[in-house]
């Protein structure tokens, strides 16, 4: 709304300038038209100024948003590791670094067979089968060979990584009723004003409010939910690879 603003005062005083150049005496036109073309050679400026004030910023939030994917996205990853070795979501840092680096994902087959059913044979008398499935241990595969490799990152990811220094992303676990079961849930989030800590203010007052299918919407970058079974992130596709 600036903007418009301050290009309709530049086309207001542009014309008060053509009024003055046609009606005003030649004795006072110099004065007045050197202090109008200020004016708007200064509102000019200030136009263009706002216009790349957003592009910069636009630019920069971009940048540091992906930064801050990667890691919600390796969080992402052992939390839901977690869940597959202990059927829930972990809520301490310290402890997720430790079943990162001690926990092991078990290798499984399964296959189906045919066995006696000892009921329905002893029931009528002649051999009566049943399908069943078998499932097979074949070994155990470390959760840290299998998300990070020799990559220590893991070590840091609970870190925001750009921003304001020394800030960690807010962690939160819980459960959620569906078809009568509490499903284990997880949400790991940081606020924008704390990602672009150093931005113009009212920029980011206003990406804070963004709700747009192209945008990161409300105040916070995040991954998955406290209120529903969601493990994707906030952030569309134009930010990241993958959801």
């Amino acid at each position: 709304m600036a903007i418009f603003s301050i290009i309709a005062v530049i086309i207001l005083t542009i014309l008060i300038v053509w009024l003055i150049d046609n009606y005003i005496p030649k004795k006072f036109k110099s004065a007045i038209l050197v202090g109008l073309w200020a004016i708007i050679i200064l509102l000019a400026y200030m136009t263009f100024m706002s216009i790349y004030g957003e592009i910069q910023f636009n630019q920069e939030k971009e940048k540091r948003y992906k930064v801050v994917i990667e890691n919600l996205k390796d969080i992402r990853d052992s939390q839901l590791a977690h869940k597959t070795v202990t059927g829930k979501f972990q809520n301490n840092w310290d402890s997720l670094v430790k079943f990162i680096e001690n926990e092991k994902f078990t290798i499984t087959q399964r296959r189906d067979s045919t066995i006696i059913d000892k009921i329905l044979t002893k029931r009528y008398g002649v051999d009566t089968t049943k399908d069943i499935v078998i499932i097979d241990t074949l070994g155990f595969v470390p959760v840290l060979d299998s998300l990070f490799g020799v990559d220590t990152r893991y070590k840091t990811m609970m870190n925001v990584p750009v921003g304001k220094a020394d800030q960690k992303f807010k962690l939160e676990t819980g459960y959620v009723p569906q078809n009568g079961l509490n499903i284990p849930v997880f949400e790991v989030s940081v606020a924008k004003e704390l990602i672009l800590y150093d931005q113009d203010k009212n920029l980011v007052n206003k990406e804070k409010e963004v709700i747009s299918v192209e945008g990161v919407n409300g105040p916070t970058l995040k991954v998955g939910s406290i209120d529903e079974v969601n493990t994707n992130g906030n952030w569309p596709k134009n930010y990241s690879n993958e959801q």
